[in-house]
């Protein structure tokens, strides 16, 4: 039988996308790998074969091996890029080693396409939109590292014939997403702190923009990138297409959640506007935004709600604490 690996799949990306292949493309067998330092294994189909390793450390053979394996999604990644430049020997080890490891496997059993998903965190500063042509500047660790992975995948496809797409999704929401990480997923933080009677936390004035992507959206999206033709060795924005300041987006998720308090905090290191043109994923991926914030936001409180009482993610010590924001020490 084929089969189709998805590392991070405890997380949003990997637990949802395990879900449509199950759902939409059932001629594949799926193996899943997660360390589950931030995804659960309840988001997991039970259809999955689930390995619990760290792509970092673990030797990746077990999970290629005689398994006849196509596609590679490799969503795994700690995406906290604004806690990033405090943990830099983490986020090259989780982001860049591991990537490298997945580039090994997918080179020595020849998948037929490696799908990386990167980030807009890649662009850094610039002038919005940011086209996937335009030169990376990223002006943190988080996108420092997702860069690299960028160009050791090229080198592998130009030097192994390692077949690749590369996304750059952009603040994808929704359920199975992780809330209970103080460090990212600001709809999610929002969402905890609701939970707990905690105001919604803003770093700086909220004049930030940013453009939300649903993840039910972007799942055909991430398949098509894998299986067409025409997204060979591309380099994809994929993601929402409306535009709102911070200030707007918690307005949004106020009146679903009844109301909440709004607490401003220091302003933080982070790009202004990082807004991505869409022509590409729409010619290339055929994305469609189809839900609007209001109705994702929604359907993912709902969610929420019924989640259970977790431990809060915080680091109990941090590489650098020169420079740490207030709120997080």
């Amino acid at each position: 039988m084929k089969s189709i690996v998805i590392t991070g799949v405890a997380g949003l990306l990997g637990s949802r996308m395990a879900e449509w292949i199950l759902q939409h493309q059932s001629a594949y067998h799926i193996i899943g790998i997660d360390n589950l330092s931030g995804g659960y294994k309840e988001n997991i189909p039970s259809a999955v074969e689930f390995h619990q390793a760290d792509i970092s450390t673990n030797n990746l053979d077990l999970f290629f091996e005689n398994k006849n394996v196509e596609y590679v999604f490799h969503f795994a990644a700690y995406a906290a890029e604004g806690l990033s430049p405090f943990i830099r020997k983490f986020n090259y080890t989780n982001n860049l080693v591991a990537t490298a490891n997945v580039v090994n496997a997918c080179i020595k059993y020849e998948v037929k396409r490696l799908v990386f998903t990167s980030s807009m965190a890649v662009y850094g500063i610039g002038n919005p939109p940011f086209f996937e042509t335009d030169t990376p500047n990223p002006i943190d660790p988080y996108g420092v590292a997702k860069y690299a992975c960028e160009m050791d995948i090229q080198i592998a496809g130009e030097q192994h014939g390692l077949d690749w797409c590369i996304l750059r999704p952009h603040n994808v929401y929704g359920n199975n997403q992780n809330i209970w990480d103080k460090y990212r997923n600001v709809l999610g933080i929002w969402m905890y702190n609701k939970i707990n009677n905690q105001p919604f936390t803003i770093f700086g004035d909220g004049s930030q923009k940013r453009e939300f992507s649903y993840i039910e959206d972007c799942l055909l999206p991430f398949w098509k990138a894998a299986v067409n033709e025409n997204t060979s060795k591309q380099i994809i924005n994929v993601g929402g297409t409306t535009a709102y300041t911070i200030i707007e987006a918690a307005t949004v998720l106020q009146e679903i959640v009844g109301g909440a308090e709004l607490l401003f905090l220091e302003q933080r290191h982070e790009v202004k506007h990082a807004l991505p043109a869409h022509e590409k994923s729409i010619d290339l991926l055929d994305y469609k935004d189809i839900t609007s914030l209001k109705d994702g936001l929604a359907t993912m409180w709902q969610w929420a709600q019924q989640q259970p009482q977790r431990k809060r993610m915080e680091w109990d010590a941090y590489e650098l604490e020169k420079g740490m924001y207030h709120s997080w020490k």
